[in-house]
């Protein structure tokens, strides 16, 4: 005869994240919650990420996501053939907008940048289908568990970085490039007990 037993609640699981999530932001921890490491495969989100990582440059993400909102006005969305056409007029709006990081290189690279995204769509059908070529098609999944054992370039990075400077590509060097494919979920590097490895992992199978 089988016994009855009470059922003793478990106390809820602390959600580990990775430890470069500052706990203290909120964006940080939606940011992280939501969107980092998942892949994308919609060429404007990829536009979008690629302009943000090279507006990073130098300074910490953290000061590129809490101008995400102004980016997103001033880009026109970040619509790559909307932002191709800029001319002297937006330019000189873009310099004077307080909401976005008012760097003249800068903001011509991103114009740049969406003048050789629409040559890659065009050669590729899309830009997606262009870039997803340097993982196989399919995200690489590191094994992290300590905030040094990150990387800040990895083969992949340095080959798509090398690509997108042959196309006229501004800012992308390897590091930013790395980035990106972070972000993009290109390649996987939340940390092995972080609650949303496996959460990304299994809803991409």
């Amino acid at each position: 005869m089988r016994r009855n037993r009470t059922a003793i609640p478990r106390k809820g699981k602390i959600k580990r994240r990775c430890p470069w999530v500052d706990l203290s932001k909120p964006e940080y921890i939606e940011y992280h919650d939501k969107e980092w490491g998942v892949p994308v495969h919609d060429d404007q989100t990829l536009f979008e990420f690629l302009t943000l990582e090279a507006a990073q440059a130098g300074l910490s993400w953290y000061t590129v996501l809490r101008k995400r909102d102004a980016y997103r006005a001033a880009f026109g969305r970040f619509d790559p053939e909307r932002v191709a056409r800029y001319g002297t007029r937006e330019m000189a709006s873009l310099l004077n907008n307080p909401g976005i990081i008012r760097n003249k290189q800068k903001i011509l690279a991103t114009i740049n940048n969406a003048q050789r995204f629409l040559e890659v769509q065009v050669e590729f059908g899309s830009f997606d289908a262009y870039i997803w070529r340097f993982v196989g098609g399919q995200p690489i999944r590191h094994k992290l568990k300590r905030l040094k054992d990150y990387p800040a370039t990895s083969a992949e990075s340095d080959a798509l970085s090398k690509d997108l400077k042959r196309r006229g590509f501004k800012f992308v060097g390897s590091t930013i490039c790395y980035a990106h494919m972070q972000a993009t979920g290109m390649i996987n590097d939340h940390v092995v007990n972080c609650f949303r490895r496996r959460e990304i992992t299994d809803s991409h199978l």
